[in-house]
């Protein structure tokens, strides 16, 4: 079970909303999100409706100045809420192209650096065969983020992308 609380205004002000489930538009709950708090479980957050959009991954904790400090802004009108597991259940194959083609690398562990482990900048399509996934555009975990849950992803606009650059991936599952 999860639960986080969208506020209105920085530090925590303002009107508020709690969720505890996935919610596809929020937009009837606030008109705006300028801070955050996550009380249980990790979530992903969206720049739109239906899970569209720009995406932001967020574990437990306070974001006192969300959009300043994450550089996402105000716009946040749908969330989901990642489902725990073990580390021990995580896999994923990616792909240099598109529809499974080109050079592979399965991935059981996080990497934080995927140029210097895959040999290749983009990844352009990739089945997760276990577990939830975070992909990074840029390594170490900075940049955009991209949530992948089970299942195949013949190309980049799949998860939500707009380029194949994929600097780093780390398995969604038990960030505490």
């Amino acid at each position: 079970m999860g639960k986080i609380i969208f506020y209105e205004d920085r530090n925590f002000g303002g009107r508020f909303y709690e969720c505890s489930t996935d919610s596809s538009d929020l937009i009837s709950f606030f008109n705006r999100c300028s801070s955050i708090r996550v009380e249980h479980g990790n979530w992903m957050i969206y720049e739109f409706p239906n899970f569209g959009g720009c995406q932001y991954f967020l574990k437990r904790g306070e974001y006192p100045d969300f959009n300043q400090s994450m550089g996402f802004g105000d716009s946040i009108r749908s969330c989901r809420i990642i489902p725990q597991h073990g580390h021990d259940s995580c896999r994923i194959k990616v792909y240099e192209r598109e529809d499974f083609k080109g050079q592979m690398m399965e991935f059981t562990e996080d990497c934080p650096q995927v140029y210097e482990t895959f040999r290749y900048h983009n990844i352009s399509s990739c089945n997760v065969v276990e577990g939830h996934w975070i992909f990074y555009d840029e390594p170490n975990y900075k940049g955009r983020h991209y949530y992948l849950r089970p299942g195949e992803y013949k190309r980049y606009s799949d998860w939500g992308a707009v380029s194949s650059r994929v600097g780093s991936l780390r398995r969604a599952s038990d960030f505490n």
